[in-house]
């Protein structure tokens, strides 16, 4: 497949960061799609495993300067995975856009590993007029295990508030037996959710979990409220 995007690129004589498509069928066949003649969406995750600046890189090109890598020099180093966080309702037919303004914005920054390409702030508007998308969340690891482990920890501590968004299909996802196992196509979506996305569904073991939680927290907040100035009433 490699070698294929390199000659189509050779043939029309492209000279510079650009990303062939194909789609693979279920024996492995691979058949063009189409050429983007720009830096792909899922750059990222190129960067993260081979330490290159694609950006940097395609304008050196642009200036006239020749590459300063081959194909040989490109190391190809752990896993990354790459996230679109979206302003999105994932229960309706997976995403429907929705827009309003982000009254609460925080990227998991704090997760190690991980990156997060986005062009918003908290108060930003998220209008009719562009793309939805928020930001692409990135998570890298020596496996593909560990940056799932990680994209799994950065989507829990990404906050988002003031418009729907499709975190909650993400995380189902990426910790789907089926997505985790590489058994995946066009149809994982509606093959996993015939009937629609409707949300995590708790276990037995989760449930009594949670209502543990709960019922901790309000028995605290009982206890709380029988003291005054540190006085039992």
């Amino acid at each position: 497949m490699g070698e294929q995007a390199v000659a189509l690129a050779k043939a029309v004589k492209y000279s510079s960061a650009g990303t062939v498509e194909f789609l693979v069928d279920s024996s492995k066949n691979f058949y063009f799609l189409e050429m983007n003649t720009r830096l792909q969406v899922e750059h990222p995750v190129t960067e993260c495993i081979t330490g290159l600046d694609l950006v940097q890189e395609m304008i050196r090109v642009a200036k006239g300067y020749p590459l300063r890598h081959k194909q040989a020099d490109i190391p190809i180093n752990g896993w990354a995975v790459e996230c679109r966080v979206y302003a999105e309702d994932p229960y309706k037919s997976f995403g429907l856009p929705s827009i309003g303004k982000l009254s609460q914005y925080q990227e998991p920054l704090h997760v190690p590993s991980v990156r997060v390409d986005s062009g918003i702030q908290q108060g930003s508007d998220i209008s009719i007029y562009y793309d939805p998308m928020i930001s692409k969340l990135i998570t890298y690891g020596s496996n593909r295990a560990e940056a799932l482990k990680r994209m799994e920890e950065a989507l829990d501590n990404y906050v988002i508030r003031g418009v729907a968004h499709n975190i909650s299909l993400l995380r189902e996802v990426i910790v789907h037996p089926r997505f985790v196992q590489g058994d995946i196509s066009t149809k994982f979506l509606p093959e996993v959710y015939p009937e629609g996305f409707k949300g995590h569904k708790l276990t037995d073991l989760e449930r009594r979990q949670l209502l543990a939680t709960a019922a901790s927290l309000y028995v605290a907040e009982q206890l709380r409220s029988q003291r005054f100035l540190g006085t039992p009433r």
